[in-house]
């Protein structure tokens, strides 16, 4: 009976094509083809190839955008040495689902990217791309623009996406320079790291509408969000300190756009730009921006020493909501909301529309938008949050070894 059996497996096997095999494994989950690949030499140098690892990452991704999930999404966090993802469920209550400990000491988190986490090192300056799901990261050397010196420093901004249309991830550093006076400070310069070729090449920042553009003051280093095939930041030149805009970068033909902003978009909060918080977010499909800051009724000098002693709801921070029904459309700008009060940080919003937000006490609690209610999540604050609608596992990184 037993050797029955195995004839007609071996028998299955033999009519089975390479290519039914291949587009089967490609079907399975990482944890199998992780396991799958001692089955065979053959079938160890398709599962590691480049070829098999973006056709089992393009199917995964096809697969999410077709299925409809009962959950608002998922929170990434970071605690010590720990990342920990938990389930935000339909009830609003929050499930961990993985927990894994960081192979890297003194790297930050920066940037998550279809089952890819992407942490800086600040004191040498190196990128690891690092995916749990098979234990495995990568190094990339990152070279200074320009030699270090006191006539002025740098500030760095990234963005990382994968670009659907050659398969493949790309990381955008930019960093700008600002000096004791306009005169010193060179212009901004920016790069581009493709995984597939390990290689950077230098980009040009140029934008017509923005004559000073390569005279960029700051890039928000944490506002990168990657929407419509382009990654954007805040960011703001020289002479216009107070009236920012949106910087993009399309990852097809490479070139750096600009968005501007509504006019007078800062009305309702302080005077004092530097207390104000801007954020760039995905609300209900289209692009928005979030600035959170102090409101204007409030006398500055009494805000800020409520700052000073952390007390909470007292302090009046209020929270625009600036949507771009239309992208690219500077029109189409329309203010949906207006919250008060205690809001401090804007972690992400959900694909139901919902903010996941920091109060002053360090509880995160997410925001229905439309009715303000409010609904505590039930953690602390960690060392680094991320929220994605979507978790997905990939063998990226496994051509790597």
């Amino acid at each position: 009976m037993l050797s029955q059996l195995r004839r007609k497996l071996d028998l299955s096997y033999e009519v089975l094509s390479d290519d039914v095999v291949f587009d089967i494994l490609t079907r399975l989950p990482v944890k199998s083809l992780i396991r799958f690949r001692c089955v065979s030499k053959s079938w160890y140098a398709t599962i590691t190839s480049r070829v098999f690892i973006t056709k089992h990452l393009n199917f995964n991704l096809n697969l999410k955008l077709s299925s409809k999930n009962n959950h608002n999404g998922y929170l990434l966090c970071k605690t010590d040495n720990e990342l920990s993802t938990l389930v935000y469920n339909s009830d609003r209550t929050l499930t961990e689902v993985s927990r894994f400990q960081i192979p890297l000491w003194g790297a930050n988190m920066v940037d998550y990217c279809n089952g890819i986490f992407f942490l800086y090192s600040y004191v040498n300056p190196t990128i690891y791309l690092w995916n749990p799901s098979i234990r495995m990261f990568k190094t990339i050397d990152v070279t200074r623009f320009r030699p270090f010196t006191m006539d002025y420093f740098d500030s760095v901004a990234f963005g990382f996406a994968y670009f659907a249309q050659i398969s493949d991830f790309k990381i955008l550093r930019i960093v700008s320079y600002k000096g004791f006076d306009e005169e010193k400070a060179p212009p901004a310069e920016a790069e581009v790291y493709t995984l597939g070729t390990d290689s950077w090449r230098t980009v040009e920042i140029l934008v017509e509408s923005v004559p000073n553009i390569r005279y960029i003051l700051a890039v928000q280093p944490n506002s990168c969000l990657f929407f419509n095939g382009a990654l954007h930041f805040i960011a703001r030149t020289w002479g216009n300190n107070n009236n920012s805009f949106i910087l993009s970068f399309d990852l097809n033909d490479e070139i750096f756009r600009d968005i501007k902003l509504p006019e007078n978009y800062l009305d309702g909060l302080g005077p004092n730009s530097d207390h104000h918080v801007h954020q760039l977010v995905v609300f209900r499909g289209s692009l928005a921006l979030i600035v959170i800051g102090p409101d204007d009724d409030v006398d500055e000098d009494d805000e800020v020493e409520e700052e000073d002693d952390d007390v909470g709801p007292d302090t009046s921070n209020i929270c625009l909501i600036w949507v771009m029904r239309e992208y690219g459309v500077v029109e189409s700008w329309t203010k949906t909301n207006v919250l008060f009060d205690w809001i401090i940080k804007l972690f992400g919003c959900t694909k139901s529309g919902e903010f996941l937000v920091q109060m002053f006490d360090r509880r995160l609690v997410s925001l229905d938008t439309e009715n303000l209610k409010v609904n505590h999540l039930g953690i602390q604050i960690p060392f680094w949050l991320y929220y994605t609608a979507d978790l997905m596992e990939s063998l990226v990184l496994l051509d790597q070894c």
